[in-house]
């Protein structure tokens, strides 16, 4: 029996698998299937700071980094941040991710990880890394976006993940979505499926920290602004 929101998400992340199609050239990655390591300090993480039943606010990125949550299991948290900021070692693997960075910088002027990890729940529509070969042969990292066909291979994926996320506990009232483009895609995820009542949309990451990083803290303090509104 999943008793708290964190062994909810535990047990979601635990029994994740995508068996549908995917168009010629892409693949989804599971790290819970392939590095056991993963499994564990995922499982770590959300003992942690979801070791009850209270409501969150949900913060919903793409799909994950191959070198974030494609690793860690915990979205935007790369190996570096999982144990400088959360006190949780990973040892299989060493990973810097640009987006984590940025998230990390707002968590702490938020008032830090167990504050921000009690109000919010940050994860994504399609919950498992997508990789597209390029030309050269090496896989890169692709969002659920890239190409019209992927978006409708994961689509119906994408909205029974929303509403699993939600039945673990969230607040629906308002959903924080990262990233302009992303956000016009889950505007037509809930045109169908009806699952956020406000879509509050926030530049992504990755965005600020490659092309806006002298204005880092501006987007911060916006961060915190508009996740702080209601109180």
């Amino acid at each position: 029996m999943a008793n708290t929101f964190g062994d909810r998400v535990i047990k979601f992340n635990s029994e994740l698998h995508y068996t549908g199609k995917l168009p010629s050239g892409f693949q989804v990655l599971n790290p819970y299937m392939d590095n056991p390591e993963t499994l564990k300090v995922m499982g770590t993480f959300y003992h942690k700071y979801y070791n009850d039943n209270a409501k969150r606010k949900f913060i919903i990125g793409i799909n994950p980094s191959r070198h974030g949550a494609g690793v860690t299991g915990v979205p935007f948290t790369d190996t570096k941040r999982l144990e400088s900021e959360c006190g949780i070692k990973m040892t299989s693997a060493y990973t810097h991710e640009v987006s984590s960075v940025f998230v990390y910088d707002m968590i702490s002027a938020y008032g830090g990880a167990n504050e921000f990890y009690k109000e919010f729940y940050i994860n994504s529509p399609f919950p498992l890394a997508i990789v597209r070969k390029a030309k050269n042969g090496n896989w890169l990292n692709a969002n659920y976006y890239d190409d019209p066909k992927l978006f409708q291979h994961v689509k119906d994926f994408m909205i029974a993940s929303l509403k699993k996320h939600i039945g673990m506990g969230l607040d629906t009232s308002e959903v924080f979505i990262l990233g302009k483009k992303n956000a016009d895609f889950i505007q037509t995820l809930n045109k169908e499926a009806k699952l956020f009542k406000e879509l509050t949309v926030l530049e992504h990451p990755r965005f600020i920290q490659q092309y806006k990083s002298r204005d880092k803290q501006l987007y911060i303090d916006k961060y915190i602004r508009l996740l702080n509104k209601e109180k």
